[in-house]
């Protein structure tokens, strides 16, 4: 695989700095029962790296320190940690909103049985990958069956409430790209969605996210191979919109590694670009660090978060 960090060090994206922290987004390890080829953290099934159990522990105590008001749950798979469920009853317990990053097809994965009632039981906040409402796409990009499971994880998660109107139980979906172009325009893409998965499957949901695809990991390498990287980074840098750079997710999220290091961002994560410093900070450190008003580790992906309508967690800024 080519590593595409090389191509990004040199970049004319402008310095910014951080806001007061609101979201701790914990990456729980990179196992995964799929393999898309979009994914920027390389995850699948054959990963073994998880989150040790006493950074789980650590966890809820950064919550109550920072008094961060959201919990980010992404993997991988996160619902794969054996601990994921301990951890969302810790943060749910002590009145911080979980989001849990689902690629709806764990929900019928051995194991998982009673998934989808423990998320709706703890009202977390589900945002669900689905990169089309066309099952020849979905499946393209994700593998054969995936379309259909997700489509029966959408139901079962409806027929508990999700995305239903007054029930409190947010659903949110995502769309990705299949390939080196912008999201369309997220607001006219999210009525396409309702219109097509209500018609055809009674299917409802809150928002459609709209995200850019990052040129890094899997994806990057991708763009190598067939000679589209450097098309595809003037397309972002073409696009770029200085309005975006005030609702970027990195100005008041962390990200956190399966190992407890911090970064600025996910996709900072996957690039090994740690928070500027003397040191790598670790999530023990926001124990008795605040970040607020420190420097963002940035490079030419982050021109991906800032072309055209935006790019964040979430969707379109």
């Amino acid at each position: 695989m080519h590593d595409t960090m090389a191509l990004l060090e040199l970049t004319e994206f402008p310095a910014i700095s951080r806001k007061p922290l609101d979201t701790l987004q914990v990456n729980l390890g990179y196992k995964c029962n799929q393999r898309c080829l979009h994914c920027h953290v390389n995850a699948g099934p054959t990963r073994t790296e998880m989150m040790p159990a006493e950074l789980i522990a650590l966890i809820p105590e950064v919550l109550a320190a920072r008094h961060i008001q959201t919990l980010d749950l992404t993997g991988g798979a996160p619902e794969l940690h054996e601990q994921f469920r301990e951890l969302v009853s810790a943060a749910t317990n002590i009145g911080v909103k979980v989001i849990d990053r689902c690629n709806l097809t764990i929900l019928f994965e051995p194991n998982q049985e009673g998934l989808a009632e423990f998320l709706a039981a703890n009202k977390v906040e589900i945002v669900a990958s689905l990169p089309c409402y066309s099952l020849k796409n979905v499946d393209a990009q994700r593998g054969e069956g995936v379309f259909d499971k997700s489509i029966a994880g959408l139901q079962l998660l409806n027929s508990l409430g999700y995305g239903m109107p007054d029930s409190g139980l947010v659903l949110n979906l995502v769309y990705n790209p299949q390939g080196a172009s912008l999201p369309p325009n997220q607001q006219a893409l999210e009525a396409d969605y309702r219109r097509e998965l209500r018609s055809h499957f009674d299917i409802e949901f809150n928002h459609l996210f709209a995200l850019a695809n990052m040129p890094i990991k899997r994806f990057g390498s991708t763009l190598v191979s067939k000679g589209e990287f450097k098309p595809y980074m003037d397309l972002l840098k073409s696009n770029f919109s200085e309005a975006n750079l005030e609702s970027l997710m990195c100005r008041n999220l962390v990200s956190v590694d399966w190992l407890g290091n911090l970064y600025d961002c996910d996709f900072n994560q996957q690039l090994d670009l740690p928070v500027p410093g003397k040191e790598n900070r670790h999530l023990r450190d926001l124990l008795s660090v605040d970040i607020a008003g420190s420097e963002i580790a940035i490079a030419d992906h982050c021109f991906g978060c800032t072309a055209g309508q935006g790019s964040s967690c979430g969707g379109a800024l």
